[in-house]
């Protein structure tokens, strides 16, 4: 297939869901389609801090804005039927691997029993043409190998977080096989497919215990960036690069479900990856300079030294490309955190708009 583009046409006032909207990339995702003519309805605890991406962008003003937990089944089904979404993405979740160590009950509640209220929820839902399911890339069973993860491969994960996601996988499967369209039983018209990413980073996001907000603190406060792992591989792409393939793919469920109900990686190219040194150190030099230490720990939980995915169903079957190199990554990502205080918006709409203009990956670190 050729490389395509979101169709824009699409989504013009559709009636979309996000789950996880007051995240970083639920707040990425859903400022896109309200660019794109959307009526998007969010579900989702508070944002964490006022400089949160949604809190910024202030989306409250633009979407409906529904504060509930994905444990809450009733009040999630209800959002559902009182809204009639016409596509979903379901982006809540846990998203933290070392914060899986201290709570790994919770995040088993939220990353497994959260998704299965969600689909539950479709099951009960007679609007709903496409739901995207998203996971992560580490829902695969890692042997720390440089080949690419491709999506036949075995679910797994040695930490909660990891393994988590491997059963929100194996249920989605499970549910789309015996409840939604095509094949299953009963007559529910919803197509489901699951997607994974890589490491993404992009402007906005504050997590504890990842390297580019990590980074990000130590520069504003004029300290160095400590590392835990500055060897380990990863495979970076920018917040808009799996976005963009969790639309066209909810685009394609629409249409040609027979085709699309499945599991999907969105993962840069393999000369995309670089280690976390080699990341912390582009961007303290591209956010105006500063200084990376090691700062290993004692006892430290374990990580995995590489994980990398194989996208080539993606680009054959849904025309999905990376489109920016690791430069331009980090360099929209450095831009957002240095100037984010003259207006979070405008910055996130002028990167969506060069991130549509731009057709093929150029020039790289």
């Amino acid at each position: 297939m050729e490389r395509r583009n979101v169709n824009r046409d699409f989504w013009r006032g559709k009636r979309v869901l996000v789950t996880g909207h007051t995240g970083f990339k639920g707040a990425w995702l859903s400022l896109w389609l309200l660019e794109m003519g959307a009526q998007v309805i969010g579900y989702a605890l508070p944002p964490y801090t006022e400089r949160d991406l949604f809190a910024l962008c202030r989306l409250e003003d633009s979407m409906t804005d529904v504060r509930g937990d994905v444990l809450d089944a009733p009040l999630l089904e209800s959002t559902l039927s009182q809204y009639r979404p016409e596509v979903v993405f379901h982006l809540a979740a846990q998203p933290l691997v070392r914060l899986s160590y201290r709570e790994p009950k919770r995040t088993f509640e939220t990353n497994v029993i959260g998704t299965l209220n969600l689909l539950e929820a479709l099951r009960r839902t007679d609007s709903v043409g496409s739901a995207v399911i998203v996971t992560s890339d580490k829902c695969y069973e890692n042997r720390n190998t440089p080949r690419p993860y491709r999506e036949s491969e075995p679910m797994g994960g040695y930490d909660p977080y990891s393994a988590s996601k491997g059963c929100a996988e194996l249920l989605t499967a499970s549910w789309r096989r015996s409840f939604f369209a095509p094949g299953g039983s009963g007559d529910c018209r919803t197509a489901v497919a699951s997607a994974r990413a890589g490491n993404v980073v992009g402007g906005g996001d504050w997590s504890a215990d990842r390297l580019v907000p990590d980074c990000i603190r130590a520069l504003e406060a004029g300290e160095p960036i400590g590392l835990r792992n500055p060897g380990a591989v990863r495979p970076w792409q920018f917040v808009l690069e799996p976005l963009a393939g969790y639309l066209m793919l909810a685009e394609d469920l629409w249409s040609a479900p027979e085709t699309c109900c499945e599991g999907w990686n969105f993962g840069p190219d393999p000369e995309q990856m670089a280690t976390v040194g080699m990341v912390a150190e582009r961007l303290a030099g591209l956010y105006g300079g500063g200084r990376v230490v090691c700062a290993g720990e004692a006892q430290a939980p374990h990580e995995a030294a590489i994980l990398l995915l194989d996208s080539s169903k993606a680009k054959e079957r849904l025309g999905w490309f990376p489109r920016l190199s690791l430069e331009e990554t980090l360099r929209f990502t450095a831009e957002w955190y240095r100037d984010y205080r003259k207006g979070a918006g405008e910055i996130c709409r002028s990167q969506i708009a060069a991130f549509e203009r731009r057709t093929q990956v150029e020039g790289d670190l």
